[in-house]
């Protein structure tokens, strides 16, 4: 019996056996079978599949609201990377072919009917500027002008490893060396120089005096890295500022000073003034932000007395210090070394730190395109090394920049609640990129019931203005408005919104502002909702009885503007007008009888006070479009860098009441 149930039982396992060997065996026929009908398909598919999917992620990644504040800000783009990432229009891509030129009429007449005006120069200007934008817009739209070749790019935009200036070479360049791609980290800049002895402060300001003191002595110079892409007409924005007092500050002793400036905003100073940064404060790359160094009133300083007690007390021998001088001495020559650390610039002076400075937002060192020294001092000698050796526009990453995803919607059939205009330059591709990015990004002008286009003038440089006309056949928010670009005839891009703000979009609300503006659309609108309905209002930051400045960089002469004051305007960088003051505007402007001043806002409260006359305007003035930065509870913000308007947009979605970005 025992073997009979054995024999069985062998007989069982034998057939499963089997039964497992014919499910195996099956199951590689099958393997086989499905790889022999995929291979085809995959040679003829080709494997882009498999390789878009690392740049999709990558996109994500430098997309990801979490890191807006830490990315850096766009670069410009050039056709170079691939045609996948060109301006190039595709179907899949871009919108449909819209509008790119402004439909405002330039008629000789309109100049010349101004040209009798005592601001004959201006309209002459303005004839000009357009004669020549004109005839630019003629050879770009006929093919002409073409973006330049790859090798033509490299050769422009060489990048050198290292840049070295004698002191003749220096000199000829006005005393600015060209860092053409920027620094990186570890790039490290060596002067050599000397303090000039002091003079008598010229600035009469300044060099006043009471009876029976002395004349003011001053000596100090300023090494400054600017950004030298810079529009023209505007002064570029100073990346780090550093300027060594050795005579002539306020305090009366040796002081440096360090800050940097953004379109002619300053942020906060950080003053060096004998005393070494307490040991709780932040530093830089392990490094202190300032060092100490010899004061005249060391001896009598209220620490010193301390110590000096306390270490009598407890009978603590005196510690040994070596106490140096302020780095700085008049007609003695110097090394400086400039170095760029992962925080922050480093500044080194015959081999010892003096000072570190943390790098602050809006600022990147690729934007570092060039070192200007100026004031009471004579260079011997100028050397940039550990310079990236590509220009950081032609970093693959930048190009993802262009997607659909930043393009504007079509414009709506019917009327819209808010346009809003916005002033821009033909380089100014990372400020319209952050708007892009960031405010434009609202939920009212995703659906298209606020619009939102940049207005632009032709550049002087033909390559600039054909990557414009295809950043604007490919994002589709850019209005070219044909004259040569001038500061002095911005009006004439205010008189182009208007037109299509009314013309165009059939706006309620007209809104202007600047490509470094912040704006909080749902609180403008919100604002303009406040004047009762069918009423005529300007509303912005509005200057009462402002008197114009006869003397400095914005002076206006009398021929300009004979009157005492200007009328009643709101302050460029934002304000709102309802549609029928815009309609008078345009018609004015057609009929060859409106007014046309250098200041754009100035332009526009004149033509207002006009309007007043025959109907009544409500004008609203609040401090919430501000000026200057930024403020809580802001409805504009100005002088915001790109790097601030992500900062802002990604506090906007995280939090409910509106914070600033005011560091820099």
């Amino acid at each position: 019996m025992r073997r009979g149930k054995s024999e069985k039982l062998d007989t069982v396992l034998s057939l499963s056996r089997h039964r497992t060997i014919q499910i195996l065996i099956g199951v590689g026929f099958l393997y086989l079978f499905i790889v022999s009908v995929e291979i085809p398909i995959v040679f003829k598919t080709g494997f882009s599949v498999v390789s878009q999917d690392p740049l999709i992620r990558t996109n994500n990644r430098l997309n990801s609201e979490v890191n807006l504040d830490q990315t850096e800000a766009p670069t410009r783009p050039v056709e170079r990377v691939s045609i996948r990432n060109s301006f190039q229009p595709s179907s899949s891509r871009v919108p449909t072919k819209r509008r790119i030129l402004s439909n405002l009429v330039f008629d000789r007449k309109a100049f010349e009917a101004g040209s009798k005006d005592r601001a004959s120069e201006l309209y002459e200007s303005a004839k000009v500027a357009w004669e020549v934008g004109k005839q630019y817009w003629e050879e770009l739209e006929s093919g002409k002008l073409g973006i330049v070749s790859d090798k033509d790019v490299n050769r422009s935009e060489s990048c050198p490893h290292s840049v070295s200036l004698s002191r003749s070479e220096f000199s000829a360049k006005k005393q600015v060396m060209v860092i053409p791609c920027g620094l990186t980290l570890g790039s490290h800049i060596t002067l050599v120089g000397k303090p000039r002895a002091a003079h008598e402060e010229e600035e009469p300001k300044i060099s006043l005096l009471k009876d029976g003191f002395d004349s003011v002595m001053v000596s100090q110079f300023k090494m400054e890295l600017q950004g030298l892409n810079a529009v023209e007409g505007e002064d570029p924005p100073r990346v780090l500022h550093f300027n060594p007092r050795l005579r002539g500050d306020w305090s009366g002793r040796p002081v440096i000073e360090q800050n940097t400036c953004y379109r002619m905003q300053w942020g906060t100073a950080l003053r060096c003034e004998g005393w070494k940064s307490k040991a709780d404060e932040e530093t830089v790359d392990g490094q202190v932000k300032c060092e100490k160094w010899i004061r005249n009133d060391d001896s009598h300083s209220e620490e010193n007395k301390a110590t000096w007690w306390l270490s009598r007390l407890i009978g603590r021998t005196k510690k040994v210090s070596v106490d140096w001088p302020f780095p700085f001495a008049e007609e003695k020559l110097f090394v400086l070394t400039l170095s760029a650390g992962l925080e922050g610039y480093h500044i080194n002076v015959d081999g010892r730190h003096v000072t570190s400075f943390p790098y602050r937002p809006g600022f990147t060192l690729e934007d570092a395109t060039g070192l200007s020294v100026s004031g009471d001092i004579d260079i011997h000698s100028v050397f940039a090394a550990a310079l990236p050796l590509s220009h950081p526009s032609f970093a693959p990453q930048q190009h993802l920049e262009m997607a659909s995803k930043w393009c504007a919607p079509p414009l709506p059939e019917g009327e819209v609640e808010l346009f809003i205009g916005i002033l821009s330059a033909g380089n100014h591709f990372a400020e319209r990129m952050a708007i892009r990015k960031s405010w434009m990004q609202h939920r009212l002008i995703k659906s298209s019931n606020v619009v939102a286009r940049f207005f632009v003038a032709l550049h002087a440089r033909k390559e600039v203005n054909a990557e414009l006309k295809k950043e604007a056949e490919f994002f589709g928010d850019i209005v070219i408005v044909p004259y040569m670009d001038n500061y002095d005839l911005v009006v004439l891009k205010t008189v182009a919104i208007c037109e299509y703000g009314v013309r165009s979009v059939s706006a309620k609300y007209i809104m202007k502002c600047d490509d470094d503006t912040f704006v909080r659309v749902d609180a403008v609108i919100n604002e303009a909702k406040k004047v009762p309905q069918g009423r005529s209002l300007y509303i912005g930051n509005i200057n009462y009885y402002h008197k114009p400045l006869r003397y400095g960089k914005w002076s206006v002469t009398f021929e300009e503007w004979p009157e005492e004051v200007y009328p009643p305007y709101a302050n460029g960088p934002g304000y709102t007008m309802s549609s029928d003051i815009a309609h008078y505007i345009v018609s004015e402007f057609g009929r060859h009888k409106l007014r046309l001043f250098k200041m754009e806002d100035v332009s526009m409260g004149m033509w207002v006070e006009k309007f007043n006359i025959s109907r009544p305007v409500e004008y609203v003035h609040s401090f919430k479009f501000c000026q200057f930065g930024c403020i809580e509870d802001y409805f504009t913000a100005h002088y915001q860098s790109p790097r601030q308007m992500m900062c802002m947009w990604d506090k906007l979605q995280r939090q409910v009441r509106p914070q600033c970005c005011n560091m820099r």
